[in-house]
């Protein structure tokens, strides 16, 4: 790796999410609260210094004016460290509110990470923090690169090597012929969606702090609200267009863009992911509405109500809630935690396995089981129209492989530390799939995660940031090969 291209790429990045920082600082001065600007001027100038610091220590970083010929490897540990960095100046304000450093990067990581499990005790703060929580997860639902590759000129070129190093999937799925407009669309997209439903949740008589706040981190596949009590409370027609936009945040963004571009929204529904994904929501959404209202005795319209929420919200890895769950009966938590290893589609802002992976999965066991029987026979594995490559399907694999050893790992440290299996399993899925409250009463969601010991909290951090980057970014940082560093 060229050590003058990390150096310039990272202070790049550093210098404009100082920027970023400026949006709490506005809400701190909106609510006349002005001591709460410090922390986040803080944390801003901080960074700006480290961004030139990094330049100038680094010989020949100033020298470099484009990233164009950036390679695969820089751009994971680019994107990587990008993402560590986030979340390390991220918990910069939360320190100077009395929330200890483990906690503060639990929170930190956990709302950047949109995982959305919190380390708070109570939600005693400024209106600034409270939005921060927020607005860190709905730059990390999309993408903080994804949002640099959109915005910035720097990026235009480059950006192809540093947008897929961040979203890796099963395919490298773009819809323009310039990453930078694939960037830019997307975000427009995201944004568009969480404009309208801020203004649908205000309408339907959400005050607008709370509105802004519930519609970043639904959109984000998120989860922090600006409520100790997150959704619970709130009339049916909020937790049904809530539930609506949380959906759509665990869809494919470019499908999406594709539906909305041509006006056609029946597109969605050629799409097999979609279609998958929309019927496993619905199927365990009916089985847990006709398991709350025999267990539970609710109400029809409760019933279905806070199934569709609850389901969409755990397939999303966004984690909300719109009632305690953890009181619900068993055949209710099963289900529960069925979609939470589900997980949502590629190129979403949902978290989890993906929907992609699982089709690959089944379609691969059924053309090894049909082999037995043919064995001369040929098959080709398609998603919709497309043939999937074999390096694809050797991929997809050892991702499922690797996914389910990193559960298994931190579960089992985990489990030793906390001497708590439930929390053990449930957590490390809940960090690992980004999808944050887990199941019970500890972790639960109207729990939280600042009892627990911190080496489990560094678990889980190691854990929210590894299922962001879908494992590989992280893990490729463990091959030694990656450190070899040259000045050309």
């Amino acid at each position: 790796m060229r050590l003058t291209y990390l150096a310039y790429t990272f202070s790049l990045i550093m210098k404009y999410f100082s920027i970023v920082l400026i949006f709490p600082i506005i809400v701190a001065l909106w609510f006349k609260e002005y001591s709460a600007t410090y922390p986040f001027l803080i944390a801003s100038i901080t960074l700006l210094m480290l961004a030139g610091l990094i330049k100038r220590i680094v010989p020949g970083a100033k020298q470099i004016k484009t990233i164009n010929d950036i390679k695969k490897s820089e751009g994971l540990t680019v994107v990587t460290f990008s993402w560590i960095f986030a979340g390390l100046f991220a918990s910069i304000p939360y320190l100077f509110f009395k929330i200890t450093p483990i906690n503060a990067l639990f929170e930190a990581f956990s709302g950047i990470t949109t995982t959305g499990a919190t380390a708070l005790t109570h939600f005693n703060y400024p209106h600034a923090v409270m939005f921060w929580r927020s607005f860190t997860q709905w730059l990390g639902g999309m993408g903080i690169i994804v949002l640099f590759i959109a915005v910035l000129p720097q990026f235009a070129i480059a950006g192809r090597q540093l947008f897929f190093a961040e979203a890796p999937g099963p395919t490298e799925e773009k819809f323009t012929p310039r990453i930078k407009s694939t960037a830019a669309a997307l975000w427009k997209i995201y944004a568009g969606l969480t404009l309208v439903e801020f203004i649908l949740l205000v309408y339907f008589g959400m005050d607008g702090f709370s509105a802004m706040c519930n519609s970043f981190s639904s959109l984000s596949g998120g989860g922090f609200s600006p409520n100790q009590t997150s959704i619970i409370g709130y009339s049916h027609k909020i937790l049904w267009t809530i539930t609506f936009f949380m959906f759509f945040a665990g869809a494919n963004f470019n499908l999406q863009h594709q539906a909305w571009t041509k006006l056609n929204p029946f597109l969605l529904f050629k799409n097999e992911e979609f279609k998958t994904y929309f019927s496993v929501v619905f199927i365990i959404a009916i089985l847990l509405a006709g398991s709350l209202f025999a267990n539970m005795h609710y109400t029809f319209s409760d019933s279905l109500t806070h199934a569709f929420f609850n389901i969409s919200s755990l397939v999303s890895s966004t984690g909300f809630c719109s009632t305690d769950y953890a009181k619900w009966d068993y055949t209710s938590k099963i289900l529960l935690f069925a979609i939470m290893l589900f997980g949502s589609c590629a190129s979403s802002a949902g978290g989890g396995l993906k929907v992609t992976r699982w089709l690959l999965i089944f379609k691969i066991m059924k053309s090894e089981m049909m082999k037995i029987l043919h064995p001369k026979a040929v098959y080709n594995i398609k998603i919709g129209n497309y043939t999937v490559p074999k390096e694809i399907l050797y991929q997809t694999l050892m991702f499922v492989s690797f996914y389910f050893a990193f559960i298994i790992l931190s579960a089992f440290l985990i489990a030793i530390i906390e001497k708590d299996t439930i929390i053990a399993v449930v957590g490390s899925v809940a960090a690992v799939g980004n999808i944050g409250p887990g199941l019970g009463q500890v972790i639960g969601p109207m729990g939280h995660f600042a009892d627990l010991s911190t080496f489990t909290k560094s678990i889980l951090i190691i854990d929210m940031l590894a299922g962001r980057l879908e494992l590989i970014p992280f893990l490729v940082l463990f091959q030694k090969d990656l450190w070899i560093f040259r000045s050309k």
